[in-house]
This record gives C-alpha cells, sequence and structure tokens, in this order.
C-alpha cells in the first residue's frame, strides 16, 4: 500500500485564486495586477475578494486608475491582503497596495468550461471587471515546500493551468498588456494561470 501524504501544521484556507499580471514588454513594468480568491474555509469565514491593480506603482491613483479591492467579505479580503498577496513576487513591496480601496461587491459569476478558456465577473456599483483566460494548458498538481511559498511558511498543495493568452476588462475597456512566460514547479507557464483547489498550511 501506498505511503499516504499528509501536510503537517494548520490549515489557514483552502479555496480558489487564478490570477493575471500583464506587463506591455517583457523586461517592462507590471501595467495591470489581478488576484481573484474564491475562500470556501478560512477563521473569517467564507467569501470572495477580486484585489485589482491599475496602478501598481501608484500608492494614491486618479479614480479611474484606481487600486481596488471588491469583497463580499472584507475582514477576510484584508487578512489576504496582507497575509498572502503582499508576499507574492510580482505584488511584493508595490506602492500600489498601501493604497487599496475596499469596496462592497455586488455578484460573482464564473464562466467557460475551465478546457479551453474560464472567465470571472465581478461586479462592485458602477465598476464591472471581466478576468478571462484562453488557450488553457494541461492542468497539473503539485506542492511546494514552506521554503519555497510565497510566504515563507506554508505548504500549498494546488492544481495550476496555465494559458497562452488572458485579458483583464474594467467597465468595457481592456487592460494594456499581456501575460509574460514563467515557470513553477517544472512547468512553463505565464504569469495568467488558473489556481483550483489550493490550500495554504502554515507549518
Amino acid at each position: 500500500m501506498a505511503e499516504t501524504l499528509v501536510f503537517p501544521g494548520t490549515v489557514e484556507w483552502s479555496g480558489e485564486n487564478p490570477g493575471i499580471s500583464l506587463k506591455e514588454t517583457p523586461d517592462g513594468p507590471f501595467t495591470t495586477l489581478a488576484s481573484f480568491f474564491r475562500v470556501v474555509l478560512s477563521p473569517h469565514g467564507r467569501g470572495h475578494a477580486l484585489v485589482l491593480m491599475l496602478s501598481p506603482q501608484e500608492s494614491a491613483p486618479a479614480a479611474d486608475r484606481a487600486n481596488l479591492c471588491l469583497t463580499d467579505n472584507e475582514p477576510l479580503a484584508r487578512w489576504l491582503v496582507s497575509d498572502y498577496v503582499s508576499h507574492f513576487g510580482a505584488w511584493r513591496g508595490l506602492p500600489g497596495l498601501r493604497g487599496l480601496e475596499y469596496r462592497s461587491l455586488d455578484s460573482v459569476t464564473s464562466g467557460g468550461d475551465a478546457i479551453s478558456r474560464y472567465s470571472e465577473t465581478v461586479r462592485a456599483g458602477g465598476t464591472t471587471v471581466v478576468l478571462e483566460w484562453s488557450g488553457l494548458g494541461k492542468p497539473f498538481c503539485f506542492a511546494l515546500p514552506p521554503a519555497q511559498s510565497a510566504t515563507g511558511h506554508h505548504h500549498m498543495p494546488s492544481l495550476f493551468v496555465g494559458c497562452d493568452a488572458a485579458t483583464v476588462t474594467v467597465n468595457g475597456q481592456k487592460r494594456p498588456g499581456a501575460p509574460i512566460p514563467r515557470e513553477i514547479a517544472g512547468h512553463r507557464i505565464s504569469t495568467a494561470m488558473l489556481a483550483f483547489s489550493e490550500t495554504w498550511i502554515r507549518a
């Protein structure tokens, strides 16, 4: 009988965390960062949060280029930003996180088959954000050890799906840029991917 794999530590949250990070040139700054959470278990309960930075390099941008967090559970969202998002590679140390504006969302709708394409549509007041992933690759499952996780303190078993293209559209206006190539767990993907069945376990 195969040995059962048990992760030591405390499960902090579990759910989904697909993301899109866009650049206009591979060596340029990120123009848009989007990290979407659908949390099914956490110390703060269940909920959704879309952390969206339209001006990653600015802490107080103009209203039409705001850095937002749209959520139906603000305590959960603030915890995710402080303990997780702020440690993600593309997000770490960015001024935009300091001036993040929290708004209540009205609805979240997923679309696509997660085989060839996928989408998340988030509505909050007069703001509608559509995240779209296309050209999806083969799913793969892996588990990062704590030292290699974004926080440096968590096991992170997860199912990832890379994609060839992705867009972020805000109120009908498509954001500039495209995902760029990256590698994780020996797989060549990009800075836009689907992350399902994701669980963070504090070691």
